[in-house]
């Protein structure tokens, strides 16, 4: 396809690597302008949506959240990533699945939705990388990986640590982390908190690297720190956009003052190349209080940076340019 020919990737490419032209502000969207699919030979990644918000405490409009991050990802989709000096694609498969079916109207039908369509892309051996919806998605998301690969290392950044008391039927976006402990999805020994500034009488066994922790001890440290905790471990990743500080991410449902810098989080995540991931979410979007779709390009660039993670683990190599360090 030449570059006069290019456009409507997400409908028109029949190439699951490389990408063509596109315009910023035109065409039509998909997360990083991949193609629609649900047929997942060859692919190494799905990135899906659910649209789900019946579990928020706040504000709501996190149903919105996965149009939101497919629209700001569209810069992301035009050069060589940043800094890794590559092309994802050029080495990373990745389709968009499109958006888990959520029925509103039948809540105790979600976790079992949400399972299932997570499920069906773990049975092919693809990647799930989620846009959410409020956090609470990331429950049934951890059934189906648990399903797969036993209890795994949850490495999750957020403002709060969303394990408060649960009677095991709640759908609370702030507490589902207890329930998978207790559920035994989670392997709690070597399971990582980032960004945490909200109180919580006992840390259920995570590792919680505080926002104050991080912002006394640096990018470099909470690296290490996260490397050292989770190990060699199969790792589920989870951000919550709310780890950010409202300054930077104003569009979600439950923001607390004193988070970390879209800076800082970026160097982090950037860092985590040795992790053996299974999964991955970002999720708590709230497009309707965003300003300037600031936070929906956050949750896109950190979503992406994911991606370019699983480049580098399938061989990705890139050329740094400038100082980085």
């Amino acid at each position: 396809m030449s570059n006069t020919e290019g456009g409507d990737q997400a409908f028109r490419k029949t190439e699951l690597l490389g990408r063509q032209a596109e315009m910023t502000y035109g065409g039509a969207l998909s997360f990083l302008r991949r193609r629609y699919s649900r047929d997942l030979a060859g692919a190494d990644v799905a990135v899906s949506g659910v649209p789900y918000d019946g579990a928020v405490t706040n504000r709501p409009g996190a149903r919105l959240g996965p149009r939101a991050v497919r629209a700001a990802s569209v810069q992301l989709a035009e050069l060589k990533a940043f800094p890794f000096g590559f092309d994802p694609f050029d080495t990373l498969a990745v389709v968009d699945y499109g958006d888990c079916f959520v029925d509103p109207h039948h809540p105790g039908s979600v976790v079992g939705a949400v399972e299932t369509h997570i499920s069906g892309i773990l049975e092919t051996g693809v990647f799930p990388l989620t846009l959410g919806g409020d956090h609470f998605i990331t429950f049934p998301i951890l059934r189906a990986i648990a399903a797969r690969h036993g209890p795994v290392a949850l490495l999750h950044f957020d403002a709060h640590a969303d394990t408060w008391d649960d009677d095991g039927m709640r759908f609370d976006h702030g507490s589902m982390f207890l329930r998978a402990k207790n559920e035994g999805l989670i392997d709690v020994s070597h399971s990582c908190q980032v960004g945490i500034r909200t109180y919580n009488d006992t840390d259920h066994g995570f590792d919680i690297l505080s926002a104050p922790w991080v912002h006394r001890n640096g990018a470099d440290a909470t690296i290490a720190a996260i490397l050292d905790r989770v190990g060699g471990n199969k790792v589920y990743l989870t951000f919550d956009i709310d780890c950010l500080d409202p300054a930077f991410a104003p569009g979600t449902g439950t923001p607390v003052v004193g988070g970390l810098t879209s800076a800082q989080a970026l160097d982090i995540v950037r860092g985590l190349d040795g992790l053996d991931l299974v999964g991955a979410d970002v999720v708590e979007v709230s497009p309707a209080y965003d300003v300037s779709e600031i936070t929906a390009i956050a949750a896109a660039t950190i979503a992406h940076d994911i991606l370019c993670l699983l480049a580098l683990r399938k061989g990705a190599v890139g050329k740094l340019v400038g100082r980085l360090r």
